[in-house]
């Protein structure tokens, strides 16, 4: 308008003298340049842009935030928060706060992300990256953690499970002693089968790998069936050509040999006496160690049945029954092993 008003005046130059034209046309342009001056003044802001919390007063002539960060080169990433937004009218004081996204790791259902966040918590980062949380899974670190660069946030997935399962119910094997049977033999009296009960297990699993299981209940389908077993208790003893023998029990004796010259022949025990290379010879003992009738195996002499006594008998020693007296000499006195065998 002073500009127009200027012009006017200059073209109407005819009505005045030429000092008050120059006077006047140089008040309009000192004016003119007042006026854009305080314009200018009126639009000027002073701003503070605090990132990550430093702060820094800027002064720009520029209307909108966008305009005003490109004026002071600064940038943003994707991942950056800003308040208020870049389209934001921006009037003198205005702040504006800048917070930087930082690096992070996130390990979720087999996958390792490597993002950038801005968020302040764990929480906040989860929602914004859209990764959903059970009720029963683990994080670490909680929800409330604060956001630093470098964190690596861990997710576990945990679930359960509920199954049956059948399983088998061992059966027990029962023995029982045979005093007719030598301690080397077994016999099978009865067959044992397993039983089996239904079981509903409550089984947890983290990611996908079972970590823990629970029996909520079980029930019995089938009973198992014992196994009977006869085992003998007999000792078993080596004897001439091969062959073996079963014994009750042994006892070590000096044995010594004697013969019947008077032909009397008679025992302790009323039988004649003998000595039987295939049966069983006459032994005479104590019948306090050993009772009479009892049958015996002796090493180096053969079977022997104890039904004769003798005065010089006398605990455990046995006397042996030979033919003649060169047999007893050839036998001697020495210890043996006397095997009692009923």
């Amino acid at each position: 308008m002073l500009q127009k008003l200027r012009d006017n005046l200059i073209s109407k130059r005819n009505y005045f003298s030429p000092g008050s034209i120059v006077a006047l046309a140089t008040l309009f342009t000192v004016l003119i340049v007042l006026g854009v001056t305080m314009h200018l003044v009126g639009i000027r802001k002073v701003v503070t842009v605090e990132v990550d919390g430093k702060k820094t007063s800027v002064i720009s002539y520029e209307n909108t935030v966008k305009k005003i960060l490109e004026q002071n080169k600064i940038g943003l990433g994707s991942k950056d928060k800003i308040e208020p937004s870049v389209d934001t009218k921006v009037k003198n004081g205005q702040n504006i706060y800048i917070k930087r996204a930082v690096g992070l790791e996130i390990l979720v259902d087999g996958k390792d992300l490597k993002i950038k966040s801005a968020e302040n918590s764990v929480k906040n980062v989860l929602k914004t990256e859209k990764i959903s949380l059970n009720a029963t899974d683990k994080l670490n670190p909680y929800k409330g953690a604060s956001v630093k660069k470098g964190m690596k946030i861990v997710i576990t997935r945990v679930t359960t499970k509920t199954f049956t399962e059948l399983q088998p119910i061992a059966f027990n094997t029962v023995v029982n002693n045979d005093d007719t049977m030598a301690s080397d033999e077994n016999k099978v009296v009865q067959q044992g089968s397993n039983g089996a009960k239904e079981i509903q297990i409550s089984a947890t699993y983290e990611d996908g790998k079972e970590v823990s299981r629970n029996v909520v209940s079980e029930v019995v389908k089938s009973t198992p069936v014992d196994a009977v077993i006869k085992r003998g208790t007999l000792g078993v003893v080596s004897v001439n050509r091969g062959g073996r023998t079963l014994f009750k029990t042994k006892i070590t004796a000096l044995a010594t040999g004697y013969t019947d010259d008077l032909r009397f022949g008679i025992t302790a025990s009323g039988a004649k006496v003998k000595r039987d290379a295939n049966g069983y010879s006459s032994v005479a003992v104590d019948p306090r160690v050993i009772p009479l009738g009892t049958k015996l195996y002796i090493t180096g002499y053969g079977y022997g049945i104890a039904e004769d006594t003798g005065g010089l008998i006398k605990g455990n020693r046995v006397d042996l029954f030979f033919n003649n007296e060169s047999d007893c000499y050839s036998w001697g006195a020495k210890s043996a092993d006397v095997y009692i065998l009923n």
